[in-house]
């Protein structure tokens, strides 16, 4: 079918033939009032594709979906289809990433969480800067929120600093139920471990040679190598460690996460403790399993044979 832009040229055409405009306008099927149309979409369409454009520029690695996120928090509220459309026409597009052979696999994950506090995994990522300075980064994430809980930067980690990492995180979050991570030297040294023993923490060490079992934490990496790490150029340490903590805080509380309905981790988090709140006694991994956030003490002694009634007292007549 012709559309009424089309039949307005037709309806132009013939007045050139020699045809009225009432004439041409009867046979072709055209009201005349269509004939003066002008389509304000363009004028509507302006401010929304210049604002994309710079959020394309600003955050060169997201797409349409997260632009079109940041577009409603300004007020720009649209579909999904008028976000393509936009897009489409400004000629925006996300420079496409190598892809990798990746490992088919049914298998569960080990010890995978149903709440908050549950499970916290950490690992290693390594860059340099413009003067030669190593790059050794420790992440911290939580694999039920997404959260970035740290990302401790520095030439040199070992595991000393990591528990200097995770006692500060435990003090301000509480202990987990299970620490996830590889079979690296930092991570099974006697140190750490007994470290680990004495909070009440149980270990989940993925197998050699299999990372799809840390996937929370390698799709973590993945984004902050792609978004930070390999948009940055870091002239010194230090500028690398202020570059890199407001990443990490703007992933936890601007960037939309798409499997957390694009909402950010932090909002995630603050809409499960307010929905599913712990009671106000439960600590630890009570309050984990409730998807709470409440602290836990350091060395909880074990309630294994205890019974959980209370003795009445007698009183003596």
């Amino acid at each position: 079918m012709v559309g009424v832009p089309a039949r307005r040229e037709q309806v132009a055409y013939a007045g050139r033939r020699g045809l009225s405009q009432r004439r041409s306008c009867t046979l072709l099927g055209v009201a005349r009032s269509a004939l003066g149309y002008r389509s304000t979409k363009a004028e509507k369409d302006a401010p929304v594709l210049a604002r994309m454009a710079t959020l394309s520029a600003q955050y060169p690695r997201f797409g349409y979906r997260r632009i079109r996120i940041f577009l409603d928090r300004e007020g720009h509220a649209m579909s999904w289809g008028r976000a393509w459309r936009l897009w489409r026409r400004a000629r925006l597009q996300v420079p496409r990433k190598r892809p990798r052979k990746r490992i088919a696999t049914g298998r569960p994950r080990p010890q995978a969480p149903t709440g908050a506090n549950q499970v916290w995994s950490y690992d290693f990522v390594f860059d340099w800067c413009a003067n030669g300075q190593h790059l050794k980064c420790l992440t911290v994430t939580d694999e039920w929120t997404r959260e970035g809980l740290a990302i401790e930067v520095d030439g040199r980690i070992r595991s000393g600093r990591v528990i200097e990492v995770l006692s500060r995180l435990v003090s301000e979050r509480g202990a987990p139920l299970y620490l996830r991570s590889d079979n690296g030297p930092e991570f099974v040294s006697r140190a750490l471990l007994k470290w680990i023993v004495d909070q009440g923490i149980q270990t989940a060490l993925i197998d050699p040679g299999k990372p799809w079992q840390n996937g929370m934490l390698e799709s973590f990496n993945g984004k902050f190598r792609d978004e930070c790490l390999g948009m940055e150029w870091f002239l010194s340490r230090a500028q690398a460690k202020v570059v890199i903590e407001a990443w990490r805080k703007h992933f936890n509380e601007v960037r939309p996460h798409s499997s957390l309905d694009y909402l950010t981790p932090a909002e995630f988090a603050a809409k499960l403790q307010h929905t599913n709140a712990a009671p106000a006694s439960a600590t630890g991994r009570g309050a984990a399993r409730c998807g709470g956030f409440a602290p836990r003490p350091v060395a909880t002694p074990s309630l294994k044979g205890q019974s959980n009634d209370q003795e009445t007292p007698v009183l003596p007549t």
